[in-house]
Formats: C-alpha cells, sequence, structure tokens
C-alpha cells in the first residue's frame, strides 16, 4: 500500500506543532526555577508517569517554593530529576514509598508546637514551612508513615519516609496526594503542590474503557493577581483556574488546548485538585452540552460494588466535581463539522457568602487526523475481578444513626471585619475548632457501619470528606438519590442553606469494615475553611473478633 505524501503547507504546520510542543516541555522540563508554569493558551501535556515494578513504587521527592511574578507563592513536588507532580500509578496490593525532603526555606519565626508527647510524627514543632502528604480516598492505614495527616510535621531540611501499603482490594481508580497540614493546606494547594494517583485495573470491572488512550487532568486554581474584589460587574472569579499548569487566568479566560482525532474515544480521568474552587464540568460542542460517560468518581467505578463486579456507565451533561473530587470519564471528540469544542466548568451558585465560580472554559478541542494522542492507553487485556471493598455495604443494617453539621460563626461578633471561624459538629456536642490535640468527636468500632447525616446550616456551600474510607450516597435533603447517583464517594457537597427552611442535608452510609483503625479525620474540603476549624477527628477502635471476610486473587 502506498502513502501518500503529505502537502508542503500541512506538513510544514504539523512539524511546527510538534516542535512547539516539545519546547513547551522541553522548558517546563528543564527549568532551573521551581514550580514551573506553561504559557497561557499551551496544548496540553500529560504529566510525568511513574510506575510500580514488582508490586512496590519507589519515589523521590522534594517539597519547594518560589514566589511567581505575580507575587503569589508557588509550591510543588519534584523528582530529583525534575517532574514536576509526577502521576504515581500502582496497583491493587502495591507499596508505595515516598521519601520527601522539604526543601522549603526555614521562616524566621519560632516554631509553635504542633502535637503532645507521645503522638509525634516526625517533628513536634509546627511552622510555615511544614509539610505533609495525604494521600487522598486511598483507603489504606492512618499510622505514622502512612498516610497520618493530624500529627505529622515535617519541617525545613527534614526527609520523611511513607511506606503505604494499598490494600489487595482497593478499587481501580483515581486518587490524588497533596500536603495537609492545617492551617496550611489551602496556601499549599494554592501554590500547586498537587499529584495524581491512579490505581490500575479499571478495565477489568469496566470493559467500555479497555484499549482507549487516557488522559489525566487536573485543575487547579491560585489567586487572581492583584486580588481584585470577586463577583461585580466583570464577574471576577475568587479564584483563577488552571489546567495541568497551563494557567487560564482572568479576564481573557484563555483556554488551554487539547488535540483529538475527529469523533476520537478517550478515558479522561479528571481531579479537581483547587483548594476552594467547585468545579461543573461540561463539554460543549457548538453551544450544545455532551454526553459524559462516567465510569468511576472518586476512585470507585460506578455500579462496581453491587456483587457483579462489572461497573456500570452513568450518563452525564455535566459533573459537579467538589473541590478534592474526581471524575473518570469517556469522552467522544467532534466531528469535523463541529466549529467549537469546548471543555468548561459552569456556573455554581455557592450561596450567599460563598465564592464565586463562574462560567469559563478550560480547554479548546482542536481536531485533526494527526492529532496526537496522549502517550498512555488502557490495556486491552482482561482478568475476573477479585471481590470489591465495599461489596454488600447496602443491605448492611447500620449499627448507629448520627447527625452531624457545618456551622460558621464571626471570632468576634461585634466586628463585622473579623475571621470567621468554622465548626463540623456532632448534633448535641458543642462546636470546637479543630486541634490536633482534641479528643476524637466520634468513637466507633471496626466492622460497623453507620448512617450520618450531614447538615449545612450555613448560607455557603461546604464540602464534606472523609479520610480513610468510602460512603455510600443515599439521601439528598431526606429523599433517596436515584439509583444511578447511589455511589460510593469520599467527596460530597452539601449546597447552603437559603436562610429559611430546613437545612440542605445528605445522608451516607460509612463502612468501616475495612482493616483500618486508629484515629483520622473528616472536613470541609473547602481548604479555607478547614484550616479554620472545620475538621474533626474519628477514633475506630480494633474489633478483637475482627477477620476480613473478602478474598482477593492475587495480581499476576
Amino acid at each position: 500500500m502506498k502513502t501518500r505524501k503529505m502537502p508542503d503547507v500541512i506538513s510544514r504546520i504539523l512539524f511546527g506543532a510538534v516542535i512547539f510542543a516539545l519546547a513547551q516541555l522541553c522548558a517546563f522540563a528543564q527549568s532551573n526555577t521551581p514550580c514551573p508554569r506553561f504559557p497561557v493558551g499551551s496544548t496540553i501535556i500529560e504529566p510525568p508517569s511513574l510506575f510500580s515494578q514488582h508490586g512496590v513504587l519507589k519515589v523521590n521527592l522534594t517539597y519547594e517554593t518560589i514566589v511567581d511574578p505575580d507575587g503569589n507563592t508557588r509550591f510543588c513536588f519534584m523528582t530529583p530529576d525534575g517532574k514536576q507532580s509526577p502521576t504515581l500509578h500502582v496497583y491493587p496490593g502495591d507499596h508505595l514509598i515516598l521519601n520527601l525532603t522539604n526543601s522549603v526555606p526555614a521562616p524566621s519565626t519560632s516554631s509553635m508546637a504542633m502535637t503532645m508527647p507521645g503522638t509525634v510524627c516526625g517533628t513536634a514543632t509546627m511552622n510555615s514551612s511544614s509539610v505533609n502528604i495525604h494521600y487522598h480516598g486511598a483507603n489504606v492505614s492512618p499510622t505514622c508513615h502512612s498516610d497520618e495527616v493530624i500529627h505529622t510535621l515535617i519541617n525545613s531540611g527534614e526527609t520523611f519516609k511513607y511506606d503505604l501499603a494499598f490494600p489487595k482490594d482497593e478499587p481501580p481508580g483515581l486518587y490524588w496526594y497533596h500536603p495537609h497540614v492545617h492551617g496550611l493546606a489551602e496556601a499549599a494547594l494554592l501554590g500547586g503542590a498537587s499529584g495524581a494517583i491512579i490505581v490500575e485495573g479499571i478495565e477489568h470491572l469496566q470493559p467500555a474503557v479497555a484499549g482507549l488512550p487516557q488522559r489525566t487532568l487536573l485543575i487547579r486554581d491560585n489567586p487572581v493577581p492583584g486580588n481584585p474584589t470577586p463577583g461585580g460587574p466583570n464577574d471576577v472569579p475568587s479564584w483563577d483556574v488552571s489546567l495541568n499548569y497551563i494557567p487560564v487566568p482572568f479576564p481573557n479566560f484563555t483556554p488551554a488546548v487539547i488535540p483529538m482525532k475527529p469523533n476520537e474515544k478517550q478515558l479522561w480521568r479528571v481531579v479537581n485538585a483547587s483548594a476552594d474552587t467547585i468545579i461543573d464540568l461540561q463539554l460543549q460542542f457548538d453551544g450544545k452540552p455532551q454526553p459524559l460517560a462516567v465510569v468511576g468518581l472518586d476512585g470507585v467505578p460506578t455500579g462496581s460494588q453491587d456483587g457483579t463486579r462489572r461497573g456500570k456507565i452513568v450518563t452525564k451533561s455535566d459533573i459537579l466535581l467538589a473541590p478534592a473530587a474526581r471524575a473518570e470519564f469517556i469522552v467522544t471528540g467532534p466531528g469535523e463539522s463541529v466549529k467549537n469544542a469546548t471543555f468548561l466548568t459552569v456556573n455554581v451558585n455557592t450561596g450567599p457568602v460563598g465564592d464565586n465560580d463562574p462560567t469559563r472554559p478550560l480547554a479548546r478541542i482542536q481536531t485533526s487526523e494527526d492529532a496526537p494522542e496522549p502517550p498512555l492507553r488502557i490495556p486491552a487485556v482482561f482478568r475476573k475481578a477479585h471481590p470489591q471493598r465495599f461489596e454488600g455495604l447496602e443491605s448492611e443494617e447500620p449499627v448507629k444513626h448520627r447527625k452531624l453539621y457545618f456551622s460558621e460563626v464571626l471570632s468576634d461578633p461585634n466586628n463585622p471585619l473579623s475571621p470567621t471561624n468554622f465548626f463540623i459538629t456532632v448534633d448535641g456536642a458543642t462546636p470546637v475548632l479543630f486541634d490536633a490535640n482534641n479528643p476524637p468527636a466520634i468513637v466507633t468500632t471496626q466492622g460497623s457501619t453507620e448512617d450520618w447525616t450531614i447538615e449545612n446550616r450555613t448560607l455557603e456551600n461546604h464540602e464534606f470528606h472523609f479520610h480513610q474510607i468510602h460512603f455510600l450516597l443515599l439521601e439528598q435533603n431526606g429523599a433517596p438519590v436515584h439509583p444511578q447517583d447511589r455511589q460510593f464517594l469520599d467527596m460530597i457537597q452539601v449546597p447552603f442553606w437559603s436562610g429559611t427552611g430546613l437545612y440542605p442535608s445528605v445522608k451516607v452510609r460509612m463502612d468501616f469494615r475495612g482493616p483500618d483503625i486508629g484515629d483520622f479525620v473528616y472536613h470541609c474540603h473547602i481548604l479555607g475553611h478547614e484550616d479554620n476549624g472545620m475538621m474533626a477527628i474519628i477514633r475506630v477502635q480494633p474489633h478483637p473478633g475482627y477477620f476480613p471476610k473478602r478474598k482477593t486473587q492475587r495480581r499476576k
């Protein structure tokens, strides 16, 4: 079969596009400046990937910072060879061994005691350079040197070793990592310190993704230069956003570029890695919303935990992603007749005192028969799925029903300009600001299931997140959710209260049947709220007769 020579003009255009993309990548990777960013309007480049071998992924990262030309402080995780925020690929049952060195300069101010003797993990004092890592969504141990965030502190010049054992029944899907020092978490995320984790194997539960090119996209937020007042006639957002470190800045909102072949199917894996910004994803062709075939939410393949061990596609025209939420969905690229294909976030009403999260594009889809594909594909090899981690939860009888609520008050009621204190409280208890030395607000026992109702008694949205486990969404505002929305999540939005009538609420079933015991946390994942008190500790006590019921197959 003869190959047809490409016209010189097209050849030059494609050659130029390739050279431009390579130049972007090289400039990004070889920059001597920590925490580099791509130019506005750049073509999307996949985050660098690191893969486990023989059941282990060993990673060395440094935590670094720089002040950018706009005066914003950036933070990032870097590998020794200059990769920023690599995607970590593991399999169920793997170990992640991560050595983190804190290269953020030590502050001139003195440190303050963070934890009581006997609970120290790392160092005992906190300052503005302190960092740790939360492995968001992972169902791993909350003990020291694993996914422990209450007492773990790594200060300037220190190195700390994480050793996480992913369960053999960890759902395959999208997770992520980010700093979680209370009081510093918002600044770290606004600075860009975050990366994706992919637990491999989704194709065994959802064959529709097998063989598809996969694209990992991280949405981050950061301060708008000059800190203009949000809202108003110019619809100034509370925060700017970026896509894979390509800024989409106010006021022009110039989008990034995603190349695709016409009508090509791809699996997009999207993390809302924002500190504070709520995202409502939509794909529009010439202004018309397109169907998004959702195959995973918060790391769990949709519909996969009902005993069939086969995921179910949920078709959506938009996907609401609270800060820290994740979605995996199949996208069909635009045909040749489409003039304008846009991946965007639509306006989110966050309440009378909430942030301004306006409609704005994230990327434009640029179609070409010669468009480069993402570097990674989902394998087209199938294996019988092993028993799933949350199977049977829906039919479990909860041993406890609890009500919790979000609330907030001015720290000085007589001063309307004073900072706001944020709380998450068990109904009947006294609201308290989070402190690492607080006693647990809730104590439960390994092996139990509980139903929790979470109310929002404030005039802005809050985002409920639970560490170490997932929960099953049962009800919203007292009404059962549609069967396709009864998914296993670690993030759920509780909308704002109007000021009259019933408080908005969600009801979820908590799953404490796994092996994880000890102290961990739940909180609002708008990190400005979490940093200012909206977090609490739960203690899961060991059950003397606990024995895992689930059997899993060893990965071949």
